[in-house]
């Protein structure tokens, strides 16, 4: 695609690119890395397309930012992996990460759809929709045929409609409440699969990182995702409804790093962000009062996760500035 220079990019436009060159570099990293291990041909070539696809992100990304002469920002790069580390994720693993990861992208990339005007960026995101969703398909089809993807909760066909009466929609903090909706259980169950496959990699990073502070982090990050698989577990459990699997096991006993702590570090904060973004999703179609509550507070505490690892990537010189206004009042005279 050659862009057509027609107006300055939009603040929104900018971050988006920005955002996206990050994340594409970061999953090169990763993807070169499970490449070199995998042996299953069918998640083999879903995986080669994931790396087609971040691939030429990163080559039209730099052409637009060369022709608006944007510095373009480091992100990851092969310094940050090590190619020769044996394998950390078990080939059912990473199928599942691409999996999810191709979720992100969708979500990602239509919200950069909808906040763009400029003709060639709105065709780059378009696009990216376009073939995330095909990489998506491809992961969901594959995992169905191995019998690894999970499929949310069953619930029966009702026999009429019907209409809800009295405070039985919000219910109460506590005692009795009334049975999960559709939508609720949906939203529990994907989170509850996003933090099983968050737990599994921040167990992973734990295991080969470096740094014992960021070690610490990881640890503790172990712990949160546990509370949170159990309090949306219980939710579910509680109307006899099927929780997803852990994918704990997945993870073989290397301590030999594939990663540079900086990019774990990055990827980790990536998911929270994500996390409390789908968490304020699941809160608004969540009207029972012990649900929104849930998510009320697990937001708060990965907020206060999150600005702990980025205390830590600030002091390590890890955090890359993302586009910024200009703070004009470091320009007035005093």
């Amino acid at each position: 695609m050659t862009p057509i220079h027609q107006t300055q990019l939009t603040s929104s436009e900018i971050s988006n690119l920005w955002t996206t060159y990050m994340g594409d570099t970061m999953s090169i990293c990763g993807i070169k890395y499970f490449l070199t291990h995998l042996k299953d041909p069918d998640i083999r070539a879903v995986v080669e397309y994931s790396l087609e696809l971040a691939t030429a992100h990163i080559d039209q990304i730099n052409v637009m930012m060369n022709v608006e002469n944007y510095p373009k920002p480091m992100g990851f790069t092969e310094h940050d992996v090590n190619l020769q580390a044996p394998p950390l994720f078990s080939e059912t693993l990473i199928l599942m990460y691409i999996s999810h990861m191709a979720k992100f992208g969708l979500a990602s990339y239509s919200m950069a759809l909808a906040t763009s005007a400029r003709k060639d960026v709105m065709e780059f995101y378009s696009e990216c929709l376009k073939t995330t969703t095909e990489l998506n398909n491809k992961t969901m089809e594959i995992g169905l045929e191995k019998g690894v993807y999970v499929r949310s909760p069953m619930i029966p066909v009702p026999e009429k409609i019907s209409f809800i009466h009295g405070e039985t929609l919000i219910g109460s903090l506590f005692g009795d409440q009334r049975p999960l909706f559709g939508p609720e259980i949906s939203n529990i169950f994907y989170n509850l699969k996003r933090n099983a496959l968050g737990k599994a990699l921040i167990i992973a990073f734990g295991q080969v990182a470096e740094s014992d502070e960021v070690q610490a982090y990881f640890k503790r990050g172990k712990e949160l995702s546990q509370k949170q698989i159990d309090i949306f577990s219980r939710l579910l459990l509680d109307d006899d409804l099927p929780a997803p699997m852990l994918w704990d096991a997945e993870i073989s006993d290397s301590t030999i790093p594939p990663f540079s702590d900086k990019l774990m570090m990055f990827h980790i904060s990536t998911l929270i962000a994500s996390g409390i973004g789908q968490y304020g999703i699941s809160q608004a179609v969540s009207p029972r009062k012990d649900v929104a509550a849930a998510y009320l507070r697990l937001s708060a505490e990965l907020a206060v996760y999150a600005a702990d690892g980025a205390a830590i990537m600030i002091k390590n010189g890890w955090m890359e500035a993302p586009p910024q206004a200009i703070d004009r009042r470091k320009l007035v005279k005093s």
